[in-house]
């Protein structure tokens, strides 16, 4: 009996990056392209109009992230699968698209046949996370999770902004902003704020846009 053939939509803003994946496929006899996007809005469109089996979304998009665009397309339909395939390895980047719904996530050095066998395997229901990517998130599962609030004042503080210009952006006291320093230092494990700007950066909790 012949196997169905696997329908995926592949999501990546780099052009030539993205032709390299589609290109991966054109001699498949039993995976096929059915949509390409170039941002995450785009994704949200195409999975819409195509329902393809599977999803190679990549993480930092325009208009949408890639973790948006699960989130969105999910809401809509909960048994989309979704893989991430990024060059992003910093464990909250981890941590935010496995919550979101992703099935697994990708480096982009890997092998062609590690995308096939991954997309087989996610497309078969099951969850896939190479060793290294499921370390990570173990780690970041032990550790508190930023709040909201948190992650408006690490935004600012990465921007350079003193306390009382955060207080003023927030609407909030200076001792407030304080006390959010001091929570987000313990979280981060950090001492001061330039370790935590550091740390944010590193683990993936904002980008320098």
């Amino acid at each position: 009996m012949k196997s169905k053939c696997i329908r995926l939509l592949v999501v990546d803003d780099h052009p030539l990056f993205r032709a390299g994946v589609v290109g991966m496929f054109i001699a498949s006899p039993d995976i096929e392209v059915v949509a390409e996007a170039e941002d995450g809005a785009e994704a949200v469109v195409a999975y819409r109009q195509h329902r393809p089996d599977v999803v190679l979304m990549d993480l930092r998009l325009p208009k949408l992230s890639g973790v948006e665009a699960t989130l969105q397309i999910r809401r809509e339909f909960p048994d989309c699968r979704v893989i991430v395939l990024t060059t992003y390895d910093a464990d909250e980047d981890i941590f935010r698209a496995i919550q979101a719904g992703a099935k697994s996530y990708l480096l982009k050095d890997v092998t062609q046949e590690e995308i096939q066998t991954t997309i087989h395997a996610v497309f078969e229901g099951r969850q896939v996370l190479p060793p290294e990517v499921a370390g990570t998130l173990a780690e970041r599962m032990k550790r508190k999770a930023i709040t909201d609030r948190e992650l408006e004042v690490i935004k600012l503080l990465v921007r350079g902004r003193s306390n009382k210009e955060i207080g003023s952006d927030l609407g909030i006291t200076e001792r407030t902003v304080r006390f959010h320093l001091q929570s987000i230092f313990e979280k981060l494990g950090v001492l001061d704020r330039t370790q935590a700007a550091v740390e944010s950066l590193r683990q993936g909790l904002v980008q320098i846009e």
